[in-house]
């Protein structure tokens, strides 16, 4: 129960002072008031509000951004490492200059929406205003819960557009000119197997001797290491291994004949432990940053004007010294010099210096040091990074036929729609289309020459996935498969880990007729699981490839008119 104290002012005059107690047993003040009934009637409303669970203290409102940010939201925010690292570097980059000194109650939508337009007017790109607008929302969302403050500024509030791009999946022949382009052996081997896994970069460079059956070319992913900066390592390391993949869950996928030949071999040449990295660092010290090289001067061109108007030649000692410029061209030419002088013993020679790992190869110098290197001189034109053969691994398996769901458990998506992403990429995802404009217009039999080309360009490019047979019934009629209920599906036909599904359930019913209408190889299967009435109804949210879209429609016309 609340109370009050009374004290007098220096014009007589009494004062009252209500007091109530917070949740955890700290006497709080409601206010002073001039009269005793306004005092009772505070502690009162401050009980009651206490009540009801809205314990805010408006105290807490009126601190600034930065020290809520240090002193509250940062220590006790759980998030993943490398995601708070991330948070760290924009917050104080983007963040902290523009509301840092503000009060959390002072911080309006006005100001977030000038905030977005000053970013943008400074060049920032609109993914990185985006990104920062959410970790702002994230904060306020927490100060919120919290009854720190009661407004969300960030609601409403529009940031500029991202266009989302289609992905560039490298074709077999680019993949094979970059993999004869790496110089080293293990290199090679490494992004074989990265293509061959769908894995990402932690996951694939933390496998171990142990993670792979050698007989039965099973392949565990059980864990990833991030590497971080030591101020945000536990023990001031670079290395942090998490016992659980991104999506926190173990996924175990099958490895081809040759890749896990290639694996054996590789494990029982460098006499690896089952507890040893499977592409450890390579043997010596890695430096910690390229070689200096000097550029040469002739075809840069000039440097800007300096204070006195002068310009210099870029990839020059001048363009470095005099013209201030910090180009790569004029950072390497002062580079190559400095490391010139301490070869002859002059300026104070330093011992070079290695980059800091614990057996794990770092993925920036990996990126520079081989996969760049690579890149270029495969001469591919587009840009590649190390990640796209996880984008290319998912279309390159969806071209050849495989199960939408066997693809999403393979790659570890916590999503169906994520894998759905891919279905794009593929050459002939637009074709059933265009089959249907040209019947449209009276084209059949041009329709027939570019189909039979079609076919003869996808069978060069995807080989058996080109000419693989399927299987469709005489009639309709035929499929009297159930309507309902939960069905199990073979080994046959399914080999994947779930293999039960649920027909009252419109995605399990779509998964299953794609399971069943792939990989059946006798009408039987057909006829036991699948309906003539169902079929028809799902056929146009049916993702199959275009040859088995294009024989049921050829033989059933009603599928052709349904889709």
């Amino acid at each position: 129960m609340g109370y009050l104290r009374m004290r007098v002012g220096r014009d007589g005059r009494a004062r009252y002072t209500a007091y109530y107690w917070d949740i955890k047993g700290r006497e709080r003040s409601a206010g002073t008031f001039g009269s005793k009934k306004e005092a009772d009637r505070a502690w009162h409303r401050a009980e009651a509000n206490l009540a009801e669970g809205r314990i805010g203290d408006p105290a807490r409102g009126r601190m600034t951004f930065q020290r809520y940010v240090e002193d509250t939201w940062l220590p006790n925010h759980v998030v993943e490492l490398t995601t708070r690292q991330s948070y760290s570097y924009s917050i104080y980059k983007h963040l902290m200059p523009e509301f840092g000194p503000m009060r959390m109650v002072e911080i309006l939508p006005e100001h977030v929406r000038a905030w977005v337009v000053r970013l943008s007017a400074d060049g920032i790109s609109p993914k990185t205003i985006r990104n920062n607008k959410a970790i702002l929302s994230v904060i306020f969302s927490t100060a919120l819960n919290d009854q720190v403050t009661f407004l969300h500024p960030c609601r409403g509030v529009k940031t500029p557009t991202v266009p989302v791009r289609p992905r560039t999946i490298i074709t077999p022949g680019q993949f094979d000119a970059l993999y004869q382009a790496m110089s080293d052996a293990t290199a090679r081997l490494m992004m074989e197997t990265a293509i061959e896994s769908g894995l990402r970069w932690g996951e694939l460079s933390e496998l171990r001797v142990r993670d792979l059956d050698l007989l039965t070319a099973i392949l565990t992913v059980s864990r990833a290491v991030i590497e971080v900066s030591p101020g945000f390592h536990p023990e001031g390391g670079r290395f942090l291994v998490k016992d659980y993949p991104k999506d926190k869950e173990y996924r175990r996928l099958k490895l081809s004949t040759q890749i896990a030949r290639k694996l054996r071999a590789h494990v029982t040449d460098r006499g690896l432990g089952r507890d040893d990295l499977l592409f450890p660092v390579p043997a010596g010290s890695i430096p910690a940053t390229a070689s200096a090289t000097a550029s040469a001067p002739g075809g840069l061109g000039l440097t800007e004007r300096n204070d006195k108007g002068r310009r210099y030649r870029h990839g020059s000692l001048s363009g470095y010294a005099a013209g201030k410029c910090r180009c790569q061209s004029c950072r390497g030419a002062y580079a190559a010099y400095r490391a010139g002088r301490r070869a002859a013993g002059k300026d104070d020679p330093r011992r070079s210096r290695s980059r800091e790992t614990d057996g794990h190869i770092p993925a920036d110098w990996f990126r520079r040091q081989v996969w760049e290197p690579a890149v270029q001189a495969a001469g591919l034109g587009i840009r590649v990074r190390i990640h796209d053969l996880r984008h290319v691994h998912a279309s390159w398996v969806l071209a050849g036929g495989a199960d939408l769901q066997v693809v999403k458990e393979r790659l570890g998506h916590g999503s169906i729609a994520t894998t759905e992403k891919y279905l794009h990429t593929l050459p002939e995802a637009d074709q059933t289309a265009l089959d249907a404009l040209s019947r449209i217009r009276g084209r059949v039999a041009e329709s027939t020459v570019q189909h039979q080309q079609r076919d003869t360009e996808s069978m060069s490019a995807m080989g058996y996935a080109a000419v693989r047979p399927y299987t469709v019934p005489d009639t309709l009629e035929e499929l009297t498969g159930p309507t309902g209920g939960v069905i199990e599906l073979p080994g046959h036909l399914d080999w994947g880990p779930r293999r039960e599904y649920n027909l009252d359930d419109f995605s399990d019913s779509r998964l299953l007729y794609m399971r069943v209408i792939r990989e059946s190889t006798h009408v039987e299967d057909l006829r036991r699981f699948l309906n003539a009435q169902v079929l028809e109804r799902l056929w146009p949210q049916l993702i199959l490839p275009a040859r088995v879209r294009a024989l049921w429609q050829d033989r059933f016309p009603c599928l052709d008119q349904a889709a």
